[in-house]
């Protein structure tokens, strides 16, 4: 945006995959290994680097962004420009995070990869700041009054990690929405993932940097609404547990819900979604409990790569996102892992981790003791033993998954 605050494009989101060739280029060029050094992350068009450099071949915006007229950010920075009518261009350092332009471990952009992913101009880059503290205050809004502090900034899976108070080392917890996003707390290490993970700072709150692994599923509840919208085997997203229940198991049915690619640990943005093991037996219950067992099984792959990255086992997984109010897709995910899952009584952690980095930065809260005291548990799932039919269900992902 320019420094009257007015947008140059339109908004490009996570899963958006237009920059797969740009991706596949620097991989081929040798790139990878110095961006997983940097920033934890692989060369995918998840992160939002890339999407920069596509922004910028567009007619006059590279001319533009040389003379220091426009301004890049993630949401919050935009939100935060917002809020104070321009007065501030800043982001924390778990959003610079996921960029693949910020170096995780001096916590400063980086003008190696500025310059590898396609000569970006560090004028276009926001101040870099902790998760906690004021960066600014509300002016010249109708809606808001001006002077409100804005103390608490974090990415919204950092934020739910906060907001799931996991604060010791081993600690984790996946949130279902639209994908499904899992991260176990490294503390003070970056540990460095040979299992397709990507390494990321979960949030600095003062001077302490505390470090993650983390995993994502690009599609989640987003297969839900496909079977809403695209099949329209369901009228209403929460149908599909009534739906599902209906069979005992999905009948040898498989849906790989790779619509825009598979994320961690496979890393192929070319997968696209397939359904397999179908037959004349098959109803719509077994296509809609395959799609949630899909859900669960990415997750479950997440899960057993965390395990192995952080070399200690992972014995509660605590759970979050709307799709976690889904009970026979907790069920399953338990039963998967063979871990107990943490179901809280607020589902909706990402805002409620932002406003407690929020408190923190507004001296509210002193720290996260009070954060650890507030968290409840709605209910706990334990797993079943494994029986054949969960085995059969497996050993079929394994051999589908490889074919997305």
């Amino acid at each position: 945006w320019d420094a009257r605050g007015t947008p140059v494009g339109r908004a490009i989101v996570w899963q958006d995959r237009r920059t797969a060739e740009h991706c596949a280029e620097l991989k081929e060029q040798g790139h990878e290994k110095i961006v997983r050094d940097r920033t934890g992350l692989l060369l995918d068009p998840y992160f939002s680097g890339t999407k920069l450099v596509w922004m910028l071949g567009q007619p006059g915006i590279r001319d533009r962004a040389t003379q220091g007229e426009l301004r890049f950010g993630t949401m919050d920075s935009w939100l935060v420009w917002k809020l104070t009518s321009g007065a501030e261009h800043v982001t924390d350092v778990t959003n610079a995070s996921r960029t693949l332009m910020f170096d995780i471990h001096r916590r400063a952009w980086d003008d190696t990869l500025l310059g590898l992913l396609g000569d970006i101009p560090r004028s276009l880059l926001p101040r870099v700041t902790s998760s906690a503290e004021k960066v600014g205050v509300t002016r010249g809004l109708d809606i808001l009054p001006d002077g409100i502090p804005i103390a608490g900034i974090a990415g919204d899976q950092h934020a739910a990690l906060f907001g799931q108070a996991c604060f010791e080392v081993g600690m984790a917890k996946c949130t279902y929405g639209t994908g499904a996003f899992a991260l176990v707390n490294t503390g003070l290490d970056a540990v460095a993932s040979s299992r397709g993970l990507v390494t990321t700072i979960a949030w600095q709150v003062g001077d302490q940097v505390t470090y993650a692994l983390e995993g994502s599923v690009f599609i989640a509840g987003a297969a839900v609404q496909w079977l809403r919208d695209g099949l329209r085997i369901i009228d209403r997203s929460e149908d599909i547990a009534e739906l599902a229940a209906r069979v005992q198991n999905s009948g040898g049915v498989t849906v790989v819900p790779a619509f825009t690619g598979l994320g961690a640990p496979h890393w192929n943005p070319e997968a696209r979604g397939l359904i397999a093991g179908i037959t004349r037996g098959t109803t719509r219950a077994h296509i809609a409990r395959a799609t949630l067992e899909g859900i669960a099984l990415q997750v479950a792959d997440l899960l057993d790569a965390m395990r192995g990255d952080a070399n200690r086992p992972i014995s509660v997984l605590r759970v979050d996102g709307g799709a976690a109010a889904n009970d026979l897709l907790m069920q399953f995910q338990s039963d998967l892992l063979q871990v107990e899952l943490h179901r809280p009584t607020v589902l909706d952690t990402t805002a409620l981790g932002a406003a407690y980095l929020a408190a923190i930065g507004s001296g509210i809260f002193a720290g996260s003791s009070e954060i650890s005291d507030a968290w409840a548990i709605d209910r706990v799932f334990e797993p079943a033993p494994p029986s054949d039919s969960l085995k059969q269900t497996i050993s079929n992902w394994r051999r589908v998954v490889v074919h997305a």
